[in-house]
């Protein structure tokens, strides 16, 4: 078995943000709208939102979006996307193209000396041809490329695929690229889910090491796991099945297919498990949360995050700790903590260990114990 580095981390942040008020101004002017329409057909109104709402429950403040236009618009209330070309790169392959970039450019690493490509995502634009090739394609690696999929914990869950590949010998070099288009797979008219949300990419480039070497400022990967457990209360039924459930095909029927989630539930259930993991594979290795230097954790709800490390050390811990990029990004879903841990590892020092866990539908839980060299 061969040591293996994390050599390279990228992240692609678009330009483009929305505020919580200016999220639930929109909210709010549609809902206006629809009770309208609801007082007429004899229904219960709809509930407002609030940007206090929003903070307290979740912890966002802002989100960064792909493509701005459209969200805002009450008669649409999604992102404008202008379909490609067959041809032409697409959307979620350029997004990610552009972190991989970073990545390399962040390791000194040239494209074709990469022999594979994992496209790990908790939203794929299609299933094939894979996003992963595609990607190869477009930045010029060489090798295999895949894609896979695990909700909010793909990241980790590539991470785990290419640091086994790699320390066994079976590639060189691994990018496992993490585009997260998430806003356009959002209904922005459900109260529970349409401001959790924003969109990231990253990249990490993982790499065999020899026995000796030491490269100050990178990462060595000690070890990596993955745990899941079926659960329906976090869930999207948009599928290709969607056409054949229905009488009239020319149109697909969006309501109740795009991202819906039991709240209250998920955050029980999430937070109990997520704290289970963390301690136990901590111990497999000798550590406990005290010897963690770094907590780089999934970016969904600021307040689970703090109740998973409150049970995990028996006392809150701040920022420095465990880093937060929610409150401006949203839940970038498996994109958010590689971006937390892309932020915060410089002032590390040689020897000190972090923790990257990410946690989301399925259940799933990925998790990776990393030490400085």
């Amino acid at each position: 078995m061969q040591r293996v580095i994390i050599s390279g981390l990228g992240v692609e942040i678009p330009k483009a943000s929305i505020s919580n008020e200016e999220l639930v101004e929109s909210f709010n002017g549609w809902v206006d709208l629809e009770n309208v329409r609801r007082a007429a057909d004899g229904l219960e109104p709809l509930q407002k939102s609030s940007a206090g709402f929003i903070a307290h429950a979740s912890g966002i403040l802002n989100r960064h979006v792909h493509t701005r236009d459209g969200i805002l618009d009450t008669s649409r209330m999604a992102p404008r996307i202008p379909a490609r070309d067959d041809d032409d790169l697409s959307v979620l392959a350029e997004f990610g193209a552009a972190a991989a970039r970073n990545a390399l450019a962040d390791a000194r690493v040239e494209a074709a000396d990469v022999d594979l490509i994992i496209c790990a995502s908790s939203h794929l634009q299609r299933l094939y041809p894979s996003i992963g090739i595609e990607i190869q394609k477009e930045i010029g690696a060489g090798g295999a490329a895949f894609d896979l999929s695990l909700g909010c914990s793909s990241a980790a869950a590539g991470l785990h695929v290419a640091f086994n590949l790699v320390r066994t010998g079976a590639h060189r070099r691994a990018l496992v690229v993490t585009p997260e288009l998430i806003t356009a797979h959002l209904n922005f008219r459900d109260r529970q889910t349409h401001f959790i949300f924003g969109d990231a990419a990253t990249a990490m480039l993982v790499e065999a090491a020899g026995p000796d070497d030491v490269v100050p400022g990178r990462f060595e990967v000690v070890e990596t796991r993955n745990w899941t457990q079926f659960s329906n209360n976090i869930r999207t039924n948009f599928s290709y099945l969607n056409r054949a459930a229905q009488e009239e095909t020319s149109v697909v029927q969006m309501e109740g297919n795009l991202i819906k989630q039991q709240g209250n539930k998920v955050f029980k259930d999430v937070t109990i498990a997520s704290h289970r993991f963390i301690v136990d594979f901590l111990a497999e290795h000798g550590r406990t949360p005290d010897t963690v230097r770094r907590f780089w954790l999934h970016q969904a709800n600021a307040r689970m995050n703090q109740m998973i490390l409150k049970l995990a050390f028996g006392k809150e811990v701040g920022h420095d700790r465990a880093p937060m990029v929610l409150d401006r990004l949203g839940n970038t879903a498996a994109a958010g903590a590689v971006v937390a841990l892309q932020e915060n590892h410089k002032d590390m020092q040689a020897g000190d260990y972090g923790l990257l866990c990410t946690y989301g539908a399925g259940y799933s839980i990925g998790g990776a114990l990393l030490r400085m060299m």
